[in-house]
């Protein structure tokens, strides 16, 4: 990209990558992170390509989204991702080596407000994505962010029954008008 490799692309061109923190970030129990609706989905192994179309279909029951909230024991994948919340610097810097002009990643809610309805929002997590955005800025990548990436508070399920329940959209609405205010202090 930079070499010109590929001149068939125009300069502008937007070189990129993307994730979501659901995917990625890990560190679940770390600087007051909740659980969110990823968080509570367990690795099950062995399963045919129609069992797991049918477990997406169907969904969980509430009871086994509030097993899964307690379960130690078996391997949730989505806690753990692969710890970009510790090495996002690196990994950055690997985008930026490779020639990336931009990079779509999610802010998670749960992180941001562990309980979906907190009264105010997490410090430590608008801190460090205050430190993400700007590690991507100093290398030139411009940050496309989501600000919901299957990361909802699965407080929001067990205790409002989720999205369908109209409470649930002023807690959305405070998230988002809290990133907003974050970045526009900055």
């Amino acid at each position: 990209m930079k070499d010109n490799k590929y001149p068939y692309f125009p300069d502008n061109f937007l070189w990129g990558g993307a994730q979501a923190a659901s995917q990625a970030d890990g560190a679940y129990k770390e600087d007051g992170k909740g659980l969110n609706s990823s968080d509570v989905q367990p690795y099950l192994k062995g399963l045919s390509n129609d069992k797991i179309q049918e477990l997406e279909t169907e969904g969980m029951t509430l009871a086994q989204v509030k097993e899964n909230v307690k379960d130690t024991t078996d391997y949730f994948p989505k806690r753990f991702g692969i710890d970009f919340y510790h090495t996002y610097p690196e990994d950055i810097k690997l985008l930026a080596d490779m020639g990336f002009k931009t990079f779509r990643t999610s802010l998670d809610w749960s992180r941001v407000f562990p309980n979906g309805d907190d009264a105010e929002p997490n410090k430590s997590a608008l801190e460090h994505y205050d430190k993400m955005i700007d590690c991507m800025l100093s290398y030139g990548i411009e940050p496309i962010i989501t600000m919901n990436h299957y990361e909802t508070p699965i407080n929001i399920t067990i205790e409002y029954g989720g999205w369908p329940n109209r409470k649930v959209i002023p807690m959305f609405e405070k998230f988002g008008k809290t990133l907003l205010d974050c970045c526009q202090s900055n």
